[in-house]
């Protein structure tokens, strides 16, 4: 729908194309921080615009109007401010993009609040591999429309890749500030996701925990966090190693940079019911709906996960699993095959098991409910095979 632009509504539309992208879908949380940041009452003609649940389109512009200023300003001799306008232009938007099936669930509303607040209070979440850890830091990030820079990390990971140093730039050597000094400088989210796989190199980053600023050596600079500076750490484990041997590569953390962390959040599997709105919606992103199927899934992953705590089975299924099973399940229109191809990573009497059980479950022999579907050492007494 075409909405005639009055200078308010205008600026409104300016300010949020500047935040989200011009001509972009935002969510109401969205319309109303853009609001706010451009000083005018919430936009109730947005409702006009609206193509979904929660979904807004924003009209498109023509041209940026900061760019269309400067570019009106701009001489043959003023190579400076074109230079500038190019400079914003190349400027990135840093907010995540929305994920499509997303289902807010558990922590998410606390680390919501957390960030809404711009209070610089860091926080560390834990949990097993492929709960949704990294993607419910980035979606809560798009619905608040905040920017947020994502940093994998690595045992090779150093001072210099966290802080920065020297580049080649244009035929010159030049000092280039790392993520950690960039997040600082633009007030924005610093996730150091898998954080437990950082040697003591990380140590670098004390004096940027205590929310106080940096010492850059290398240039004589002192880097202070503009207001709205945070830093989020993802990990599998607590930063104390993994002595069952799941996650090769996780170290023990110094304990000083652990204790710098304001919180632990510790992130579960979602319950069944949670997990069945997830798989539903990765089948309507995929373009391939099955009810039943869905159901079998979150109660074929949630006997196999409440054997693996019982000791029963060294292997899970993951929620993150569950979704490349219903992608391949889009690809091949066959279940079997779908699940026969998803759980291969594992070894052989471990997949022939989680196949097995998957035929009972779907066949209604096993539910997750089911308490006799259980021996009194927690293996699933229709569970034949390795386990």
């Amino acid at each position: 729908m075409t909405v005639k632009l009055t200078p308010r509504k205008k600026l409104f539309v300016e300010t949020a194309a500047e935040m989200f992208g011009n001509g972009s879908v935002v969510s109401k949380d969205q319309i109303r921080i853009a609001a706010e940041k451009a000083g005018i009452p919430y936009p109730s003609w947005m409702s006009r615009t609206k193509v979904g649940y929660n979904k807004h389109k924003l009209p498109e512009l023509d041209v940026p109007a900061f760019v269309a200023d400067a570019v009106a300003a701009v001489t043959p001799e003023s190579e400076a401010v074109m230079n500038l306008v190019a400079s914003n232009m190349e400027k990135q938007n840093l907010v995540p993009a929305p994920f499509e099936g997303f289902v807010a669930w558990g922590n998410y509303s606390n680390l919501k609040k957390i960030v809404k607040s711009g209070m610089f209070y860091p926080v560390f979440i834990t949990g097993l591999s492929g709960n949704g850890k990294t993607l419910m830091v980035e979606q809560l990030h798009a619905e608040l429309g905040k920017e947020l820079i994502r940093l994998n990390i690595t045992i090779e990971t150093d001072e210099d890749d966290l802080l920065g140093g020297f580049r080649l730039v244009n035929g010159e050597t030049k000092f280039v500030p790392g993520p950690v000094i960039e997040a600082m400088e633009r007030g924005c989210t610093l996730l150091l996701d898998e954080c437990d796989l950082g040697s003591n190199k990380m140590m670098a980053l004390q004096p940027v925990l205590e929310g106080k600023g940096v010492f850059l050596k290398k240039v004589n600079k002192w880097v202070t966090p503009k207001d709205g500076f945070n830093v989020i750490a993802t990990a599998n484990t607590k930063g104390k190693g993994s002595e069952d041997g799941r996650f090769i590569g996780t170290n023990i953390l110094n304990e000083a940079f652990l204790e710098r962390f304001a919180i632990t959040v510790e992130q579960p599997y979602p319950t069944a019911a949670v997990e069945k709105k997830i798989v539903v919606g990765s089948m309507k992103k995929y373009g391939e709906v099955d009810e039943e199927f869905a159901t079998n899934l979150v109660t074929w992953a949630e006997v196999i996960r409440k054997t693996f705590y019982d000791g029963g089975v060294d292997e899970i299924i993951s929620t993150r699993r569950l979704d490349h099973i219903v992608k391949a399940f889009t690809i091949f229109k066959d279940k079997m095959t779908a699940i026969e191809m998803c759980v291969a990573r594992f070894d052989e009497d471990t997949k022939e098991s989680f196949i097995d059980l998957y035929t009972k479950v779907d066949a209604g022999v096993m539910t997750s409910n089911d308490e006799e579907a259980y021996s009194e050492d927690g293996v699933p007494n229709d569970f034949d095979g390795a386990i």
